[in-house]
């Protein structure tokens, strides 16, 4: 299997894409000057809200999977061929380290951009979010290295909501089975979030699906803009 994967998004956006939380399902990838864009507003990802970790917001994502209610194939009108599936990249991300180069204009609101990851480990589909390894986001390109941990210390695990979620086999596996195989996705999102929301409601806001059952507070939320240029992955 080859040990480097290097995406500069030259030729498209060759399998990565946006994704629209919230059972809202992909985007079409926009692609500006060489660079893969996410401009808010984002759809807001509740599957996770309590007794899970939380809310976020899913900016890039590399579809994984081959069998699934968005098999990859599946995605391809959004997103074109995807490259790290079709040349047999490795899912096993057992201390691989990540280097991105991106760059926003962007209020996080007291999120962090991060790394997330989401693995079937036999009949439970566990997500972790690398929150130790921020990713910072400059005004001006720059480019940071991240190594994809077994060290569960340095992992949230998102859990789940429970009843609500659009996956009804949300859990929790340990972090190095995870990455040990990561068979769904990887993502690039923002975490953790405020979801307020934006009138007064006569329920718990938690047990209601954040975005369809209410309306969020935008003004509380992340906002602007992110532009990834390149993504290298390397194994060891």
């Amino acid at each position: 299997m080859p040990r480097r994967y290097t995406e500069t998004f030259d030729t498209g956006s060759n399998g990565w894409l946006l994704w629209l939380a919230g059972g809202g399902g992909p985007l079409p990838s926009m692609i500006r000057k060489g660079a893969l864009v996410a401009r808010s507003p984002w759809g807001v990802d509740f599957n996770h809200a309590k007794p899970g970790a939380g809310y976020l917001h899913l900016l890039f994502c590399l579809p994984m999977m081959r069998h699934d209610k968005y098999p990859y194939e599946r995605l391809e009108p959004f997103c074109g061929k995807n490259r790290f599936v079709n040349e047999n990249y490795p899912t096993k991300f057992t201390s691989a380290r990540i280097t991105t180069r991106l760059r926003g204009d962007i209020d996080l609101k007291g999120s962090q951009l991060m790394l997330l990851v989401q693995s079937d480990v036999g009949p439970i589909r566990t997500n972790w979010a690398l929150h130790q390894q921020p990713i910072p986001i400059t005004r001006r390109y720059r480019e940071h290295t991240i190594t994809v941990t077994p060290d569960q210390s340095q992992w949230t695990c998102l859990g789940t909501r429970g009843k609500g979620a659009d996956c009804d086999n949300y859990g929790t596996a340990p972090i190095a089975d995870a990455i040990k195989d990561i068979n769904v996705n990887i993502v690039l999102g923002l975490f953790p979030l405020n979801v307020q929301p934006f009138h007064n409601i006569h329920a718990d806001k938690d047990e209601l699906r954040a975005g369809k059952d209410y309306a969020v507070n935008r003004l509380l939320l992340p906002e602007g803009e992110v532009y990834l240029d390149t993504v290298t992955i390397e194994w060891p």
